[in-house]
């Protein structure tokens, strides 16, 4: 009898261990990101990763998929949003033509620096959280690029140089920027802007010091204007159900990981823009900041574009700008 009651609990101690481990079993999730490797917002990306497998012993592993190379930037937020991937990265103005909310940060002077930036991301992160859960979409964090400025072929002094250019979009607000401007708005992806400068499809373009560097902007202009338009920003989302059907410890540690990243993105994009700025010059690059003239021409631009925001978020937007100004 005894005998067979210690086979029994051994055999209860297996089934035991084998549940255990069931529950313990790894979750694989893939990621497609925009950019490429070297690019600051894919290595914070991918030490996000890291930091989400350390902390859940390896319960929840995810594979980062650089430069578009699983699914196309357009594509990313659907496909997120449909389960066809877990979770995605993508620019939070991609997003304006559904809701103008996710432009907030993309209007030229409403945040033109970090702090500014900063400000602006604590007034706004909630609603577009709310507007993303509609979507059966969880925001997890963003990070912003640095400041954008002005690339060209020739100096920009006025502004008035740039009539009838065919320069480079990537959203909504830099394709109105561009027309608003007398340039030619063109839709390129960062991948493809030095095949488009090559082949004459765009010879201007509004980006950041981080993208002009990554992309040798050396070997196709020559001149870039520090004119610090505005600071867009990268979010990272994940499918709410994908979400819902992880252990809450991994939860957790996905969301501590995330607020980390968050952090660490924001510090590191301050860097990037020091440092991008720095090997375009050693490269050829003429550095210059805005005339007077010029400043006084893109703010004129930005209070157009404020005003024309304004119009399209209705009352929605007007009380995120009330809560960014009282800050």
């Amino acid at each position: 009898m005894r005998i067979r009651m210690k086979h029994l609990w051994v055999s209860l101690a297996a089934v035991t261990s084998s549940f255990a481990m069931a529950g313990a079993q790894a979750t694989d999730w893939d990621m497609p990101t925009p950019y490429g490797d070297s690019n600051f917002h894919t290595v914070n990306i991918r030490q996000f990763a890291e930091d989400v497998k350390a902390s859940t012993d390896g319960e929840l592993n995810i594979t980062v998929h650089s430069s578009g190379s699983l699914i196309k930037h357009p594509e990313i937020k659907n496909s997120v949003r449909r389960g066809l991937v877990p979770m995605g990265e993508l620019i939070m103005s991609r997003l304006a033509n559904e809701d103008p909310l996710f432009e907030v940060d993309s209007v030229p002077y409403l945040a033109s620096n970090y702090d500014e930036a900063w400000k602006l991301w604590q007034a706004s992160k909630d609603i577009l959280a709310k507007r993303l859960e509609g979507q059966r979409l969880k925001l997890l964090f963003a990070v912003p690029w640095p400041p954008q400025g002005i690339y060209t072929k020739f100096p920009v002094e006025t502004g008035e140089e740039l009539q009838g250019v065919k320069m480079r979009a990537y959203n909504k607000s830099s394709e109105h920027l561009a027309e608003l401007l007398g340039a030619i708005p063109t839709q390129v992806e960062v991948p493809d802007i030095p095949t488009a400068f090559g082949t004459g499809r765009v010879d201007a373009m509004i980006t950041s010091p981080s993208t002009g560097a990554n992309t040798r902007a050396w070997d196709y202009l020559t001149n870039f204007n520090h004119a610090q338009l505005w600071l867009p920003k990268n979010m990272v989302i994940v499918n709410a159900r994908a979400f819902a059907k992880l252990p809450e410890n991994v939860q957790a540690a996905v969301e501590e990981a995330a607020a980390e990243a968050e952090k660490r993105g924001w510090e590191a994009s301050k860097e990037e823009t020091d440092a991008k700025i720095a090997i375009m010059r050693e490269n050829g690059i003429d550095i210059a900041e805005p005339s007077d003239a010029l400043e006084k021409r893109l703010k004129a631009v930005g209070e157009t574009m404020t005003a024309e925001w304004l119009e399209r978020a209705g009352p929605d937007g007007q009380a995120l700008l009330d809560a960014y100004r009282k800050q």
